[in-house]
């Protein structure tokens, strides 16, 4: 039993310390701004735009049942307006960024995951160092970019598109005016909930970008670890979410 934690510790450990070698051929590659600049702007488009039918669609229902429940939990206990105070806070604050993230963990994680451990098995990241490219440049540091500055982006739209439905289900099935629902959204309004969320928002576009990138690249095994990676990155990545998502709570507080 000793034994078994005595290697868990010393695996953990080298695991960390990977990373953090990992990190700093990062930020050592930011100078190499001719090799990174030319990838970011595809990376931006993949991991934003592409994003946007998901997002979208994962928000669009989200204010929709914020909207019906609010009204189901509230009718005879408070005004029906602050069923706009619900639907605001909850989509600029949680919902928003941490339904969004969890969505592009599986899309965005996987996809990078996937993309350098094929990469990496098929000797195409050895044959880019033999030409002198540093992989951290060229594959790492335009997804990680992107991914920071694209994924609160994406969480922008999702979290007006939220609000918007939440809007239309509340003129279509809860007998609210517009006046009504704007008078909640407006009641416990803070500047602080946008720059917050989307904060936050950064935070996990970093986090999904930097394990799919990682697993990525660390790939061993051929298919099955290509496999095995896409899965890790996905999981990984959405626990990490969920943790970074307490620290923010907290932080709020």
């Amino acid at each position: 039993m000793i034994d078994r934690i005595g290697r868990a510790t010393v695996s953990a450990v080298r695991a960390a310390g990977r990373f953090g070698g990992f990190l700093a051929d990062l930020v050592r590659a930011v100078p190499d701004v001719t090799t990174w600049r030319g990838p970011l702007l595809v990376q931006m488009r993949r991991i934003g735009v592409d994003s946007l039918p998901v997002a979208l669609f994962i928000a669009a229902f989200t204010g929709v049942v914020l909207a019906l429940q609010a009204s189901y939990t509230f009718t005879g206990t408070v005004p029906l307006y602050v069923v706009g105070t619900v639907v605001g806070k909850t989509m600029m604050l949680e919902l928003g960024p941490v339904l969004t993230g969890l969505a592009l963990s599986g899309r965005v994680g996987a996809s990078v995951a996937a993309e350098l451990g094929t990469m990496r098995v098929t000797e195409q990241v050895d044959a880019l160092e033999t030409l002198a490219f540093d992989p951290n440049a060229y594959l790492v540091l335009p997804r990680v970019v992107a991914g920071t500055v694209m994924v609160p982006l994406v969480v922008a739209l999702g979290i007006a598109v939220g609000i918007l439905t939440g809007w239309i289900t509340s003129l279509g099935l809860l007998d609210l005016s517009t006046a009504e629902f704007v008078k909640g959204l407006k009641l416990l309004y803070r500047f602080k909930d946008t720059w917050f969320g989307l904060a936050k928002s950064a935070s996990f576009g970093l986090t999904i970008t930097l394990v799919g990138t990682r697993l990525g690249l660390g790939t061993r095994g051929g298919a099955e670890g290509v496999g095995r990676s896409t899965t890790r990155a996905v999981v990984f990545s959405a626990m990490l979410i969920l943790a970074l998502d307490a620290f923010w709570a907290v932080v709020l507080l």
